[in-house]
């Protein structure tokens, strides 16, 4: 008994060591990073057949891009309540159907076609984003959650390094309809990996909080609390600063034709993020989740004074640091207040939480952008997560 509790406290490498020896949570992990490949390939690969196929610009295309997430945010606490109520594998088998007809017949649609099926598709796509925290959540002991999220986290840091260039890549090796159907057969091949490995999705461990036993699904006042509201607060308010940081360095580097410095700007940040997650996880004690977004906030604002790629590589490390690390602590916090009966729909939520933090983050970017500058653009949203912070400290300190 003593060997296990010293088990689940060790810090370091041996914490993510640990984690990984729990039953199954290896092989999740593994098709966890696998399936969000073709997820984070979608935007790029919609965007690149909307202008290259269909010969729209860039504005109508980014409208196609946008309407998956639109749709998934719908959609995921929708699943994650089926989930819920009938297991995971109903809604592989919904899923996987749906991504296989729309990815199959996508190619051939007209761009008002292609909107509109688009939106249908993200409402019915496989939640991988969502499912695999609930997975963790409820196979990983709480003592352990820390470096669990943390390798979540990083694990999401190489798909969104991997997928975006993939997708570019082959769109421009084979074409966008090739492409296209490549990524629906990640997405049904993803589906197929997780039926053969058919995870749990409640803990149903003794003494573990988030447990609950068998039975109908406690009211929304009962387990919809601050603390919980907080916890949201603070994924959508990282996201709004990191993708807002994202976007406006985007178009500072393209409006100095340093374009060709993205790809090593953005590779440089998610390498940082690789790096402060694995602190984080592997740190012997936890840092408060509001001191995490803040230190996020105030971290991104020092990108805004780059006058050069270089200088903008630099000052990014230290936000670079901090994202995994928010993210990956957002998650635990959700995963520990989420009761076990409706896990799925809370995860759910946490991912319309992110999807509403993309699409606040881009359009009030882009309008700061046009405005006045990237530099400012930066600043706001940074300072939105500071802001954040602050709120959701105050709702995670109440009760409910």
């Amino acid at each position: 008994m003593s060997d296990a509790v010293t088990t689940a406290h060790r810090a370091g490498p041996g914490a993510f060591a640990d984690v990984l020896r729990l039953p199954g949570v290896g092989a999740v992990t593994a098709i966890g990073m696998a399936a969000r490949i073709p997820a984070t390939a979608v935007g790029v690969t919609l965007t690149l057949h909307t202008v290259t196929a269909l010969g729209h610009g860039y504005g109508a295309a980014g409208l196609v891009a946008a309407a998956v997430p639109t749709g998934m945010a719908i959609g995921s606490p929708l699943l994650g309540s089926v989930v819920d109520r009938y297991g995971l594998r109903p809604v592989l088998a919904l899923t996987m159907t749906a991504g296989a007809l729309f990815w199959s017949v996508a190619p051939l649609l007209g761009y008002a076609g292609l909107l509109g099926a688009a939106f249908v598709a993200g409402v019915l796509t496989l939640p991988v984003f969502s499912l695999i925290r609930q997975v963790i959540a409820a196979t990983v002991p709480s003592a352990q959650r820390r470096p669990a999220f943390a390798l979540d986290s990083m694990t999401v840091e190489i798909s969104y390094m991997t997928g975006p260039a993939v997708g570019s890549l082959l769109t421009v090796w084979l074409g966008s309809a090739t492409t296209m159907r490549v990524v629906g057969a990640g997405f049904v091949l993803a589906g197929l990996a997780l039926w053969r490995l058919d995870p749990p999705v409640r803990a149903d461990r003794p003494g573990d909080a988030a447990a609950t036993p068998a039975g109908p699904r406690p009211p929304l006042k009962s387990w919809l609390t601050r603390p919980l509201v907080g916890a949201l607060l603070t994924v959508t308010a990282a996201v709004v600063a990191i993708m807002g940081t994202e976007f406006a360095f985007i178009a500072a580097l393209t409006s100095e034709g340093q374009a060709w410095a993205i790809a090593l700007v953005n590779a440089v940040w998610c390498l940082a993020s690789l790096v402060g997650g694995f602190l984080y996880g592997a740190a012997r004690r936890a840092v408060p989740l509001p001191l995490l977004l803040a230190a996020l906030g105030l971290a991104t604002l020092p990108a805004a004074l780059a006058w050069t790629w270089w200088s903008l590589l630099f000052l990014l490390v230290p936000a670079g640091l901090v994202t995994a690390a928010t993210l990956a602590a957002g998650s635990a916090a959700i995963g520990d207040l989420a009761p076990d009966r409706v896990r799925g729909l809370v995860t759910g939520l946490q991912g319309s939480a992110t999807t509403l933090g993309i699409a606040l983050a881009t359009p009030l970017s882009g309008f700061l952008v046009d405005a006045a500058s990237p530099a400012a653009a930066i600043v706001v949203c940074g300072s939105v997560a500071v802001l954040g912070a602050v709120a959701a400290a105050a709702l995670l300190r109440t009760g409910r």
